[in-house]
């Protein structure tokens, strides 16, 4: 493998690595795993798009799909993560003494600089217990708040649901 190529892959890979900090807060970072079956890589463009049953692991931060783009910024950094696929997943813990935040959806986006998540067609949340469901959930993850909405562009409104569950 050439020096070029393999500097273009890791800077790929790296680039995951403002994921998981962004989602799991970690005082230090943990390595990035991520498994795929195929990595087509745009330097230029600034993206990577990883297919077939994507994988990508760092700490206590999952992200899957049977697609995963990874856009980047001017200055190279992750600005955002879109996993796609029948039931694309998130899943972090950022407080390790809490239940972790589970989400999935056929689209989910996670937005760096806001630190915000889309889960985006029959999508589904768990946090702590209470389960959102609907077309489209937000989920802003320094405020702890989500904003559910029953309209999809391109699909039929699905209805919003939700479980809370009583404070102990």
């Amino acid at each position: 493998m050439s020096t070029r190529l393999y500097c273009c892959i890791t800077a790929a890979i790296l680039g995951i690595g403002v994921l998981g900090v962004g989602l799991a807060q970690a005082a230090p970072v943990d390595p990035v795993e991520v498994e795929a079956n195929q990595l087509d890589l745009d330097q230029r463009a600034g993206t990577a798009v990883y297919r077939g049953n994507v994988q990508i692991r760092q700490g206590e931060m999952r992200l899957r799909g049977a697609r995963v783009e990874i856009q980047r910024n001017d200055e190279g950094e992750l600005s955002r993560a879109t996993a796609f696929g029948e039931r694309a997943y998130l899943r972090h813990r950022p407080d390790p003494n809490k239940p972790p935040i589970e989400g999935n959806a056929r689209r989910i986006i996670y937005h760096v600089a806001d630190r915000r998540v889309e889960l985006i067609d029959q999508a589904e949340l768990d946090q702590g217990g209470d389960h959102f469901k609907g077309g489209r959930l937000e989920y802003f993850i320094d405020r702890k708040v989500v904003q559910a909405r029953s309209d999809v562009e391109g699909s039929d409104n699905q209805r919003i649901r939700m479980t809370l569950q009583p404070e102990k």
